[in-house]
């Protein structure tokens, strides 16, 4: 079934069909939200809220742009406010969370060391700004093409590929600090 008579079909009462829609987004919406969040539990539970908010404002949605711009706005605005509502962590749970190796065939320094520069990672992405931090996620966890970002942001394209430069040297400054 075509996108737009399955959103009419889940309109006119078809609520099962909205389960296709799920099927064909959820991976996109986990991957752009985890990219925010970059816990794997809470990306799931947002992931779920995403397609709750999407299902309760189906009705809402005009068509304008693609479906899925649409569902990836909810979650980029989804993933930001919870972001707004969670606080800062303590000390001690971040030591716990360093704590918390994997287990594999490395030895533990080897282990800590790739964690600890996947933190710093994670952390100089979060420290990006708002539309920076946007475009990346969505350029790089995505791999979506500038025009699908700049749908999605609603910005031009050239502002998109400004703010990826930007994150880029952003996050160089930031990762390459002692």
């Amino acid at each position: 079934m075509q996108e737009t008579a399955l959103i009419q079909s889940i309109l006119n009462g078809h609520t099962a069909d909205f389960t296709q829609l799920v099927k064909t987004y959820e991976t996109a919406v986990f991957r752009i939200v985890i990219g925010f969040v970059h816990q794997k539990q809470d990306a799931e539970d947002i992931t779920q809220e995403v397609f709750v908010k999407a299902f309760q404002s189906l009705d809402r949605f005009a068509g304008r742009s693609s479906f899925s711009t649409w569902l990836f706005r909810i979650a980029i605005h989804t993933s930001l406010n919870e972001l707004k509502r969670r606080k800062r962590r303590t000390l001690w749970s971040m030591a716990a969370d360093m704590l918390q190796l994997p287990s594999s065939n490395k030895d533990p320094e080897q282990a800590f060391a790739e964690k600890t520069e996947q933190d710093q990672i994670r952390k100089a992405i979060d420290l990006l700004p708002e539309k920076q931090r946007m475009a990346f996620i969505l350029s790089r966890y995505e791999e979506l093409p500038q025009k699908e970002v700049a749908q999605i942001m609603e910005v031009t394209e050239g502002a998109v590929e400004q703010l990826l430069l930007r994150a880029r040297d952003n996050l160089k400054k930031t990762l390459q600090r002692p």
